[in-house]
């Protein structure tokens, strides 16, 4: 089930996506590259072989190339190229004249520079973006001693010289340049990729320079905004790590430096950085005037009380609840004393969540949505409420219940457009009717969540809904094409959620535990326990019920009866002791299956009455029909076949409806079973045919069920029974043919020495 917690995370660096940052200091100089951005503006401003075209893609190019930071000039002409080949080509020609040249020349440039306050109808007016860039980088120079020019033009050598090492001088364009413009997309979306995939090598990270206030500006924003909305287009964590200290070397009190560089250790885990960059980050915050007055108090004493919650939040996140207990209670006593009732809703509201995670019981959340309704906070009461519902669905709250609450959330999400909300609403309704059973409605869920646009706005190009709500939604959408056969489409969503969320991602774990689930059941399916028991592991180190279940099921297979008795019940104690409903039925019905295999089917029966009393209780209406199917086995078993049959027909509609093709086939090779020893008691000869007839359809049906999952094992079963029956209704060719399919797959297959008649 999608969790809500991870969205009370009180980011003070970001408001809509907009980094709030402030380089103390910090003014803009001149640099090589800058001196090369400037030879790009000059030649825009004079050339008139400049296409309409090419000018647009150029003009969409100036402000990245403005505010980024500095990169190579092997990276910068191939961007320019991209927009326009001919004009790359001509600033190159310039910065090697003058790289080749002497210093009197760089100076000559500057000097020719077209004047911002004289140029009144080209780019280069006083009010553009253009004109600003000129006129700071030539009061820059202007500023700069002898030594200082020296040293530029030194750089500048440094600058060509290491592209020329790298990359031969750029090939002069072709005459006709009409073809450059037939895919104008392409080249737009190629520039837009090369200006978020730029990722700085280790030499030019120590060796560049400080950046100025617009570049770093802008270089956090981009950053914040791709962790936030699509990580997986943001500078992976080691390179991100290198532009954060390098930045925060030339300037250690740039107080949201570290607070992305506590984002981007909390992405790879790493707690003792993200802890060190966090308390930088509060250490050297100073916050606007404006903020200051806000609740009555100054602004040091509101940057202690969200320094003491994030810590909490921090050390939650990590599983240290003492230390999280201390620092939340150290931010409700300063926002006590400081009256600051917004930052008492957030603190109620990490005291509750720190209680479900420590596994106790607690009655705060009524009372915290009340109180942020009470104060207006609509993202606060809508998490309150969703975290109401996981409650209740837990806790045996009937659909219906859960239902009409979630659709109150989402009145007041559409309201006041709280996107990423409603995107946890819609994978909570998912979660939710999977659990109750209802695969129809959990894959009509997941697919609205997908086709959903985002109301937040669209910048850089990246994709929406890369949140953990769309991995979860993802994730049960790949389960449900697995239990239906479809193992390419479910290995083809899994191919794309590996893509949108890599492995050091903070989602990734939820994809991984899927794709092993997966990975495990068809292994089990086709008889390779071998492979199932090697992927125990992975899902034990994702999951530890999943992992000691799925060890269970592997002993179990190779009938090793007395060590899967032994970990069922540790997981049986263990389940109940958290409350985990779901799993405690599944360990109940497994352990009733060992019984059956020791011929013990009425010791089966008080745990398989137990499992469906539980099952109905919480609204569990798949989960009881399994328990109804065990129920019907063991009668079968027990000799009393009609029994078995009537309440059968209570499992067989909710199994084939939103059952999986497994489940299917295991129900109707029962009710096959059931027919066939009913039909013996048939008091006409053409009533017993009529039975084993019927009972035949249905075993071709199961047999169909159970080809699409690959489980050979019970298309073999299948295949043995059918003989049998066409051999009692005298159809000889139809019993050759199915005998001799038999016997290719037991040939094929190892015997695991399991009796056909003593399993579901």
């Amino acid at each position: 089930m999608a969790s809500v917690h991870e969205s009370l995370y009180f980011n003070p660096m970001m408001t809509n996506g907009v980094v709030h940052a402030n380089v103390f200091g910090v003014k803009d100089w001149v640099t090589p590259y800058k001196i090369t951005v400037l030879m790009l503006l000059d030649e825009m401003t004079i050339s008139t072989s400049i296409t309409l075209l090419d000018r647009r893609r150029l003009n969409k190019l100036i402000l990245p190339l403005l505010q980024s930071p500095d990169m190579t000039l092997s990276e910068l002409i191939k961007t320019v190229e991209d927009s326009c080949p001919q004009l790359a080509y001509t600033v190159y020609l310039r910065l090697q004249l003058m790289a080749d040249g002497e210093l009197k020349d760089m100076e000559h440039f500057f000097d020719m520079l077209p004047s911002p306050f004289n140029e009144t109808e080209s780019e280069a007016h006083k009010t553009s973006v253009v004109g600003l860039f000129m006129r700071h980088m030539v009061l820059a120079y202007n500023k700069l001693s002898f030594s200082q020019v020296y040293k530029l033009y030194t750089a500048l050598q440094q600058y060509y010289q290491s592209y020329e090492r790298k990359d031969s001088p750029a090939a002069e364009p072709a005459e006709d340049t009409d073809m450059e413009l037939t895919n104008t997309e392409e080249l737009g979306g190629k520039m837009e990729k090369e200006e978020l995939d730029l990722t700085p090598s280790d030499d030019e990270v120590s060796t560049r320079g400080p950046l100025s206030q617009k570049q770093a500006e802008y270089f956090l924003a981009q950053q914040a905004y791709l962790l936030k909305n699509d990580e997986n287009k943001a500078l992976d964590p080691a390179s991100l790590q290198k532009e954060l200290n390098n930045m925060l070397k030339f300037n250690p009190d740039f107080a949201e430096a570290h607070y992305l560089s506590y984002l981007n250790s909390m992405r790879v885990q790493d707690i003792f950085n993200s802890t060190d960059s966090l308390l930088h980050y509060f250490d050297r915050l100073i916050l606007p005037g404006g903020d200051s007055k806000s609740n009555g108090d100054e602004g040091c004493g509101r940057s202690l009380r969200y320094a003491a919650l994030n810590l909490a939040a921090l050390h939650c996140r990590f599983g240290h609840y003492q230390q999280a207990e201390l620092a939340l209670q150290e931010a409700i006593r300063i926002a006590q004393e400081s009256n600051d009732h917004v930052c008492l809703q957030h603190c109620l509201s990490w005291l509750y969540l720190l209680e479900q995670m420590k596994g106790s019981d607690s009655t705060l959340t009524e009372h915290a949505v009340k109180m942020a309704v009470h104060f207006c906070l609509p993202y606060l009461a809508s998490l309150g409420i969703q975290s109401l519902v996981q409650q209740g669905a837990v806790g045996g709250k009937t659909a219906n219940k859960l239902m009409d609450a979630l659709k109150d959330t989402d009145l007041l999400h559409w309201k006041h457009s709280l996107s990423e909300l409603i995107d946890i609403s819609i994978a909570q309704k998912t979660a939710i009717w999977r659990m109750y059973g209802k695969s129809t409605m959990a894959l009509q869920q997941a697919q609205m969540l997908l086709s959903m646009n985002s109301l937040e706005p669209v910048n850089l190009g990246v994709q929406q809904n890369n949140s953990e709500a769309f991995d979860v939604a993802l994730c049960h959408l790949s389960e449900l094409h697995a239990e239906q056969g479809l193992f390419a489409a479910a290995s083809e969503i899994l191919k794309h959620l590996r893509e949108r969320f890599p492995p050091h991602s903070q989602h990734a774990k939820l994809w991984m535990l899927c794709d092993q689930k997966i990975q495990f059941d068809r292994a089990m399916n086709d008889g390779k326990y071998h492979m199932a028991d090697s992927l125990v592991v992975g899902i034990a180190a994702l999951s530890k019920t999943e992992g000691l279940y799925r060890k269970a099921l592997v002993l179990k297979a190779r009938n090793q009866t007395t060590e899967a008795y032994k970990v069922l019940q540790r997981l049986l104690l263990y389940c109940e002791k958290i409350k985990g409903t779901e799993m405690t039925i599944r360990v109940m019905l497994s352990l009733a299956e060992l019984h059956w295999s020791s011929s013990c089917h009425a010791v089966a029966l008080p745990l398989l009455l137990r499992s469906l009393a539980v099952s109905r209780e919480y609204h569990l209406q798949y989960l009881a029909s399994e328990c109804i199917l065990h129920l019907a086995f063991s009668q079968l078993m027990l000799g009393i076949p009609e029994q078995a049959l009537n309440i059968l027909h209570m499992a067989i509609e909710p199994i084939l409806a939103h059952g999986a093709l497994l489940d299917k086939g295991r129900a109707m090779l029962l009710v096959a079973k059931c027919q066939i020893v009913t039909a013996s008691s048939e008091p006409s000869k053409q009533q017993k045919t009529q039975a084993l007839e019927v009972a035949v359809q249905n075993l071709e049906e199961a047999g169909t069920y159970f080809t699409k999952v690959d489980c050979k094992e019970r298309v073999r079963d299948i295949y043995y029974l059918q003989a049998r029956l066409y051999h009692s209704l005298g159809k000889t060719a139809e019993r050759n043919k199915c005998a001799m399919l038999f016997r290719q797959l037991n040939q094929e297959l190892p015997s695991q020495g399991v009796p056909l008649i003593t399993r579901l």
